[in-house]
């Protein structure tokens, strides 16, 4: 069963949390960076592509190539010392 695009984007958003120890607010900047290259253009036009199971992959997709790229900024930080 597909999702709707907005909550395809919102369980992938939640994934990359999840599977990857990373903040909300970068998993949001960082769906929505890639929203932005049209890494989900396909998605939008193809409601059968938005399944649990591609969430799963674009989840990791995501973090490889725009999360993972970024070491500085791919964990859960807190404090100002970044520790």
């Amino acid at each position: 069963m597909s999702m709707t695009y907005e909550t395809y984007l919102d369980e992938v958003t939640t994934l990359i949390t999840e599977m990857f120890d990373v903040s909300d607010e970068i998993a949001i900047k960082e769906v929505m960076r890639a929203q932005a290259a049209d890494f989900f253009t396909m998605h939008d036009d193809h409601p059968e592509m938005r399944t649990q199971e591609r969430a799963v992959q674009d989840a990791k997709a995501v973090f490889q190539r725009y999360i993972k790229a970024r070491p500085a900024t791919s964990g859960k930080r807190t404090g100002k010392s970044g520790k």
